[in-house]
């Protein structure tokens, strides 16, 4: 039977920022929380677009032409190839939808890129 997932507990298993969790897959598609906190890179993904939905704080999404500030319940699809960079002062939480393929740092590797893991649901034990 497919699990139910509480988004406030689940955030509550995130300890580390910037580090997203694969909470579900639809399609090809990974769903993923993420605790992100303080500005990020700025990247792009050739092929891949991706979805950003805030759920707790606040989220400015910052791209070379200008700026776009998500409160809860806002959500903002990037493009592929469209280079960006989040920023989240203080702490935000965010779900986000995008393929299964996406590194979180576009094409380049850093000292923040992550391979996504599984937040498998409480119950999943």
């Amino acid at each position: 039977m497919p699990a139910k997932i509480t988004l406030a507990r689940a955030f509550d298993r995130i300890a580390e920022a910037w580090s997203p969790k694969i909470i579900g897959a639809v399609n090809g598609m990974h769903v993923k929380l993420a605790k992100l906190e303080g500005a990020f890179e700025w990247h792009s993904h050739a092929t891949e677009d991706e979805l950003f939905l805030v759920v707790a704080g606040r989220l400015r999404m910052e791209f070379r032409e200008g700026v776009r500030v998500l409160e809860p319940g806002d959500m903002i699809v990037v493009p592929h190839g469209v280079e960006h960079r989040p920023v989240a002062e203080p702490e935000c939480q965010i779900l986000m939808v995008e393929p299964a393929s996406t590194v979180n740092t576009g094409q380049v590797v850093t000292d923040r890129t992550r391979e996504p893991e599984w937040l498998l649901p409480e119950d999943a034990a």
